[in-house]
């Protein structure tokens, strides 16, 4: 009898262990959405500063002496006329070069620095860089001396933002799938938001200096919301869950041999930002039971499905090999738009010059207005369908055919163009524009997508980090045509 009784007891006990257990893996909801709409506001936070300098680009022109009447005579009593600065390409060329440079040094920055401390001093940095250039609306300045400030600012400002946004993926990779998705489409309406702002800006301050300054202290604000929509997020339920699920994780590697080297419990991975899950444990977290695969999030191919009984991750050369196509096409993607926009694109002017109130508001509506609402349009078109297939050959036919558009939009109503003028009319402009975005949006985001479906489940994170690199290329190869084209207008 008492043995019996002992048992039950012993019964009891593990049960009650088990039921702690299952409770402490169980992840709370997220109440109210909190972590959700404070991963859209990081991402929204994270393209600022790139949205933000693109879209001031007819105020940067101005106190350059690029535009305008009164800013060629302002530039005239400085010492500055005549002199072109070609701001548009350089803006381009010196956001993109160190995104480049330092998202690769931030693969190896998490190993060395916290990433509290890398994303708060970025933020914190990039409010600051923020602020002087708001202060420097209302200091006279000589073009020489504004153009080599404003160079230094972009090229700091993105380079903080190319550790912000590693780092952030990098966090991001501890959470359920959705919220990824959910910081790509604050990614996406950054740019609206920039233009939207510099809409507003334009139509509630005729002065143009008083319109600059309030321009860029709306950066300042966002900039320390996303600030302290970070610091906040240890502190919800949901966001500590999986905070402490992967420091756990970290914790339950097994050192082997005395080299130093680890060995990571099956189902975890670091990411190319160095944290992460695999799909399957993100499957388990996201609660839908959705394949990742299916989604393009991670994956691998159909006969990359079977149960490999190597768990190793390949090299970096052996996923290049099966993601080649995807890789180059997203650089040619990217390296199209920027060689043409800003640079081409803000140069259009409308054919309704008798209109002042819409030619002051015509490039921000019909240039980036348009581009950002169409580019995000084309980012979410990808999760209702999907085509090319990843293996046909008209995907990187579709890739080489926005080609098209550099001839295009180049033979639009430009000011003071070299080549003959085909597309006058503001309507021809705003539909080239519509679809020019679209199809980068698109076929990005299907790029992207591709990728880690084309890999082992081991090896999507490296496909991931070798497409990140290869879009930030893209990026940084049309700025550099940027400049070869600018002359040809």
């Amino acid at each position: 009898m008492k043995d019996e009784r002992m048992k039950d007891e012993r019964t009891r006990d593990e049960r009650t262990r088990d039921e702690r257990t299952r409770d402490e893996r169980t992840p709370p909801s997220d109440r109210g959405s909190a972590v959700a709409v404070i991963v859209f506001v990081l991402g929204l936070g994270t393209l600022l500063p790139w949205n933000f300098f693109i879209t001031a680009s007819q105020y940067f022109n101005e106190r350059l002496g690029n535009g305008g009447a009164n800013a060629t005579a302002n530039a005239t009593a400085s010492g500055g006329a005549g002199k072109s600065y070609n701001y548009d390409s350089w803006m381009a060329l010196l956001s993109q070069l160190p995104l480049l440079l330092f998202t690769l040094l931030n693969s190896f920055l998490y190993q060395w620095v916290q990433e509290r401390f890398r994303v708060s001093f970025s933020l914190v940095s990039i409010f600051v860089l923020f602020a002087l250039t708001a202060a420097l609306v209302q200091v006279p300045m000589t073009p020489d001396t504004f153009f080599s400030v404003t160079m230094a600012t972009i090229w700091f400002i993105n380079m903080f933002s190319a550790v912000l946004q590693g780092s952030l993926f990098g966090l991001l990779g501890r959470f359920p799938p959705r919220y990824s998705t959910l910081f790509m489409s604050g990614q996406g309406l950054a740019g609206i938001f920039a233009a939207a702002a510099m809409l507003v800006s334009i139509l509630t301050e005729p002065d143009s200096t008083s319109a600059a300054l309030g321009y860029f202290i709306t950066p300042c604000s966002a900039t320390l919301v996303t600030l302290l929509c970070y610091l906040l997020l240890p502190h919800l339920d949901f966001a500590r869950f999986h905070l402490n699920r992967h420091d756990e994780t970290e914790k339950e590697k097994e050192p082997l041999g005395s080299a130093g080297r680890y060995q990571e419990p099956l189902g975890t991975a670091r990411n190319w930002s160095g944290t992460g899950l695999v799909a399957e444990e993100k499957r388990a977290l996201d609660g839908t039971g959705k394949d990742l695969e299916a989604a393009g999030t991670a994956g691998g191919s159909e006969e990359n499905q079977d149960q490999d009984q190597d768990q190793t991750r390949s090299s970096v050369a052996d996923v290049f090999k099966k993601i080649w196509v995807m890789s180059l096409s997203v650089t040619c993607v990217f390296a199209v738009t920027l060689s043409v926009f800003p640079v081409i694109t803000v140069r259009v002017r409308t054919v309704y010059t008798d209109n002042a109130a819409w030619d002051r508001v015509f490039t921000c509506v019909c240039c980036f207005l348009v581009f950002n609402v169409m580019d995000l349009a084309g980012r979410g078109a990808p999760s209702l369908v999907q085509w090319p297939p990843k293996q046909s050959r008209l995907f990187p036919a579709a890739v080489a055919s926005r080609l098209v558009f550099v001839p295009l939009l180049m033979t639009c109503n430009v000011e003071g163009s070299r080549t003959a003028v085909l597309f006058r009319h503001d309507a021809a402009f705003v539909l080239i524009m519509a679809a020019f975005a679209f199809s980068n949006g698109y076929l990005a985001s299907l790029c992207m997508a591709y990728a880690p479906q084309l890999v082992r489940c081991r090896d999507a994170e490296t496909a991931g980090s070798l497409m990140t690199f290869f879009l930030v290329l893209g990026l940084a190869v049309g700025a550099s045509f940027s400049f070869l084209l600018g002359t040809l207008v």
